[in-house]
């Protein structure tokens, strides 16, 4: 059941990868039919951050009061309310309100998977399970620029220039319906339905996740000690004000801050641009490449599932800002010198960055925000952690092209290097390891007052009783 459930709920993050991907390849059909300047073909871009970030400041009041598998249907109805819209504009102003909505399905949905994931995961493959929300990311974005190749290799079929975008828009919601009627026989987040007062159901939901009643009793029992303890103090949004608290917060909007400033999305964005301003200008050689880094995305976060609950965050973590630093800063000097760096070096450094994000700060993220904050907290926690994810994503896409067309490539590849920079200071002094401990064993650490970051790696369960007595 649990794999099924992660498979159901990662179905959000593919809807997110299609939709973010497939613009880049439907935009050069798209604008045939409706041109646009750069400002409005910006802001059309951009419209899908935008609503994600309006998404994002309601999504943990709204799955905390309806729970975490009522918000992903709400999710998938606007997945697939969005899709059908797009592919049936007749105005620009029409694309741009169909993709805030998708947005808006992306906004909460960003917040909710990873949430439904972690609180219904086993301890030992919890890490893994969340991050095939960022696997699903990477499998329909590079779905979409297979998309955008198989529209290349056809360029010379009629019907291919008629439309054919608008089909490509539509394909999206398919998944949508799917994941509305996954989620129909999966079960509730037995550490909500707690949080709510339903401890009957919750056991229920317990055993229906874990396959028998006899493999639910000291973890049912853990989550029913640590909700008692939270009882009387504040909850929701008025609970992220707490000192205590606050280290958390920290962590969970600072990683999505250095997430995005780390570059990706203007990568993913305009992967084809990037590779025209490096001088490959040749479209079927853009789309080639991109389609690449897409491969190189899917694999390395792959691999990234194997390791995070066996290496750990924080290594994984400092290891992916040290590669993408590296590798941002290797292409603005091909690009500020490309007579004495060949082009090719582009495509590598661009692989190789790929890589790094991959592995660590794409999913580690979102991993962390659905570990450390407490129960009574944890959805406005999510939210307030997606808010900087999404705000950040909507400034860096909404200006890079300003930046390409000011400042320039080598400028803002600079940029992102020194960022990724200060993301390995960053996880050094306060990112926690929260690797070989229960959701309850990290909220007893945060609520001691010690300091965050000081909570290490442990090789085997570490449960919150065990926190208390140390």
């Amino acid at each position: 059941m649990i794999y099924f459930l992660a498979a159901v709920a990662a179905i959000a993050g593919f809807l997110f990868g299609y939709d973010e991907g497939i613009i880049a390849v439907a935009r050069p059909l798209l604008d045939k039919d409706f041109p646009m300047d750069p400002l409005v073909g910006g802001f059309m871009t951009a419209a899908v951050p935008l609503g994600a970030l309006i998404a994002a400041s309601i999504a943990g009041r709204i799955t905390d009061r309806f729970g975490r598998r009522r918000a992903l249907m709400a999710a998938a109805a606007l997945f697939t309310l969005g899709s059908l819209m797009a592919a049936s504009i007749t105005a620009v102003w029409m694309l741009i309100l169909a993709r805030l909505i998708l947005g808006l399905a992306i906004g909460l949905a960003a917040v909710t998977a990873p949430l439904y994931i972690s609180e219904t995961a086993p301890l030992r493959i919890r890490g893994a399970l969340v991050s095939t929300y960022q696997l699903a990311i990477t499998v329909g974005i590079l779905v979409s620029y297979l998309t955008g190749l198989a529209i290349d290799a056809e360029a010379d079929i009629p019907w291919n220039d008629d439309g054919m975008w608008r089909l490509m828009f539509a394909l999206g919601a398919l998944p949508g319906l799917l994941f509305f009627v996954g989620l129909v026989f999966l079960p509730e987040s037995p550490r909500w339905l707690i949080l709510k007062g339903f401890a009957a159901e919750a056991r229920t939901s317990l055993q229906r996740l874990r396959g028998a009643a006899s493999a639910v009793g000291g973890e049912f029992d853990e989550i029913v000690s640590t909700a008692r303890a939270e009882v009387g103090k504040k909850s929701g949004y008025k609970a992220l004000l707490e000192p205590k608290i606050r280290p958390a917060v920290i962590v969970g909007a600072g990683l999505f801050f250095l997430q995005q400033l780390s570059g990706i999305n203007a990568v993913i964005y305009y992967a084809p641009e990037i590779f025209n301003r490096a001088g490959f200008d040749n479209t079927s050689t853009q789309i080639l490449a991109t389609v690449g880094i897409g491969t190189v995305n899917l694999l390395t976060t792959v691999l990234a599932m194997y390791l995070i609950d066996k290496v750990g965050r924080r290594p994984l973590l400092i290891l992916g800002f040290v590669g993408t630093s590296a590798t941002m800063l290797t292409i603005a000097v091909a690009v500020v010198n490309p007579a004495l760096v060949p082009s090719w070096v582009i495509i590598v450094a661009l692989m190789l960055y790929i890589a790094s994000f991959a592995i660590s700060i794409g999913p580690l993220p979102h991993v962390l925000m659905s570990e450390i904050f407490p129960l009574r907290a944890r959805g406005p926690g999510m939210s307030m952690a997606s808010i900087s994810n999404w705000g950040f994503n909507f400034v860096v896409v909404f200006t890079f092209p300003l930046m390409l067309a000011g400042p320039g490539l080598a400028f803002t590849f600079t940029l992102f290097s020194v960022i990724c920079l200060g993301g390995i200071i960053f996880t050094l002094t306060r990112v926690p390891e929260t690797t070989g401990h229960s959701l309850e064993a990290i909220e007893d650490h945060l609520n001691s007052g010690k300091p965050f970051a000081s909570l290490r790696r442990e090789v085997h369960v570490r449960t919150a009783a065990e926190i208390r007595r140390k």
